[in-house]
């Protein structure tokens, strides 16, 4: 099973800064700053290898994908304690296939 999706928060993260190319910019850099205790957010990151598996595979998903997006709002659910996918109306990414936002570099 690949890891497709990175968690962020409560000064841990799964990610570095040395991960940039699987995280994007961003995400990397998230995690970083959240390492170092700066006040980040408790999010996620959804690494750049779900783009790519995505236009090999047929404009399909990974199969656990929804599963690990899922425990990620679960741990951000437990930071913040709050139930979040009770708030989420229409949750683009579990519904609706929109790679060009998930590859944007």
């Amino acid at each position: 099973m690949s890891k497709w999706v990175y968690t962020f928060g409560d000064g841990k993260a799964e990610g570095d800064a040395s991960m940039r190319n699987l995280l994007g910019g961003k995400g990397a850099n998230l995690a970083e700053m959240n390492k170092v205790g700066l006040p980040v957010p408790p999010g996620f990151t959804v690494t750049t290898e779900v783009c790519t598996y995505y236009y090999n595979n047929n404009k399909t998903y990974p199969a656990d994908l929804k599963d690990q997006v899922r425990t990620a709002l679960s741990y951000v659910e437990g930071i913040m304690g709050k139930n979040l996918l009770m708030k989420i109306t229409h949750c683009w990414f579990l519904f609706v296939p929109v790679p060009e936002f998930l590859c944007r570099v």
